[in-house]
């Protein structure tokens, strides 16, 4: 059987695939893209756009929970909110994006391949019984959820994608997990009204982030009702509703050795990681090597190592968030394709934002990992932390936080931390500030725009 030839066969229908893709037909190449599942991979179906969906639901119930505040009266009727609508809407939605990108691979005249890709070898790949080999190979599909091997939890629990699943609100639900993914569920799903329960494994959450923001989520969690069950990892299982959902979880104390058990849970979602997509890749026919964790190794342009093998975003393990990967699998394209042979993704200084509630966003170097790598008496730190206006008006006064890292004696912003409503959108501008080599002095230059949060940001001393 002979293999159908392209200039670049694209492995994942990802929002990382897809932006390499287009940008390498814009250029002439003959391109194919292979996907056994729903175009626009995590993010689009299962990940940053459906859960921003559902973080405008919660936010939306928050507002109406101030209203009162505000000189509002429902004169005693409380609202109804109904999950099932708002995720059928929300499903539309989605199915409406995978039409977008099909549409929009067929006006750039790039082949649509249905199926999973398995390699014969370096050049080489397998759908189905036929065979496909490109002259460039891009490897971009993604990551997926894990639940651990624990008595009952795979029968019984769901990753993150089941979170989508959910036909209606849960009463009660457990989460699983200390990182973004689990911070933002609880707190959507406590804006929502349920009771929710928080498993981490250590005593904080968020731990790769400043302790602005790690310590400001967590107490707001803690302020906000969610039940924060920390030192825990889950032991067993179990559903005592033959006829539905009562689970109950024994759950470990790691600091005490010693085993309690909750129950009446209907949902339980864990979100304690990612493995690289690699099961039906057929990686061991290739030259390319993985690391420890699964995950492809590529340097900075990449590379696998392999000539003409690529790969890019969560598969690689590094900076995995869906504009990281747009960014470089366009970088790419133009390098293979348009003759830039320098182009590459600068991974230092990219945003990312938690859409926890309130939001919280950083840039750069955390306050501790500042000191690590230039000694404490190199860094500067400047801080605020205040009660945003929008809370003049209620009866609770959330603190805001945020926090600029310099270093140097011209005092470089190295980092950007910041915790309290529209983190999310604040951070973009400044992030692009960052990336000229803004200074504190430069901030400083800057007007502020009153009265609003940010200009906290240009006005600190």
């Amino acid at each position: 059987m002979s293999a159908i030839l392209y200039d670049y066969l694209v492995l994942g229908g990802g929002s990382g695939g897809i932006a390499s893709a287009r940008r390498a037909a814009m250029y002439g190449a003959k391109v194919a893209v292979i996907e056994g599942s729903r175009l626009g991979g995590t993010c689009v179906n299962v990940g940053c756009v459906p859960k921003k969906v559902m973080w405008n639901t919660a936010s939306i119930a928050e507002s109406i929970h101030d209203a009162k505040s505000y000189g509002f009266d429902f004169k005693g009727v409380t609202p109804s909110f109904d999950w099932n609508a708002v995720k059928q809407k929300r499903d539309a939605y989605v199915k409406r994006l995978n039409g977008i990108y099909e549409t929009n691979l067929g006006k750039d005249n790039i082949d649509i391949i249905n199926g999973f890709a398995s390699f014969v070898d370096n050049k080489t790949v397998k759908v189905g019984d036929q065979l496909y080999s490109g002259k460039h190979i891009l490897i971009a599909t993604g990551s997926k959820a894990v639940i651990p091997d624990v008595p009952g939890a795979k029968e019984f629990g769901v990753t993150s994608d089941g979170f989508f699943e959910l036909e209606h609100l849960p009463k009660k639900v457990a989460i699983v997990g200390a990182g973004y993914i689990a911070v933002e569920l609880a707190g959507i799903f406590n804006a929502l009204g349920s009771s929710v329960s928080l498993i981490i494994r250590k005593g904080e959450v968020l731990r790769s982030f400043d302790s602005c923001i790690r310590d400001g989520v967590l107490n707001a969690y803690k302020d906000a009702g969610i039940d924060i069950i920390s030192h825990a990892n889950i032991t067993e299982v179990k559903n005592l509703d033959p006829n539905g959902k009562k689970l109950s979880l024994s759950i470990l104390n790691n600091e005490l050795q010693t085993t309690t058990v909750k129950s009446d849970y209907e949902s339980l979602i864990f979100a304690i990681g990612r493995d690289a997509n690699t099961d039906r890749l057929g990686i061991s026919n290739t030259d390319i090597k993985l690391n420890d964790k699964g995950y492809l190794i590529t340097d900075e342009y990449q590379n696998t190592g392999v000539p003409g093998l690529y790969a890019l975003g969560d598969i690689c393990g590094i900076e995995m968030l869906t504009p990281a990967a747009i960014a470089a699998g366009r970088k790419l394209s133009e390098r293979l394709f348009n003759g830039k042979a320098d182009y590459k993704l600068d991974y230092q200084n990219i945003p990312s934002v938690i859409f926890s509630h309130p939001t919280a966003g950083s840039i750069g170097l955390a306050e501790h990992d500042a000191i690590a790598k230039y000694g404490k008496e190199n860094i500067k730190i400047y801080q605020s932390k205040f009660v945003n206006m929008y809370f003049a008006m209620t009866d609770y006064k959330p603190k805001t936080h945020y926090k600029i890292v310099c270093h140097g004696p011209n005092e470089k912003v190295i980092g950007l931390h910041l915790f309290g409503l529209a983190s999310d959108e604040i951070l973009q501008g400044f992030g692009v500030a960052m990336k000229m080599g803004a200074t504190k002095a430069d901030f400083d230059s800057c007007v502020a725009i009153h009265p609003t949060a940010g200009e906290e940001l240009v006005t600190m001393r």
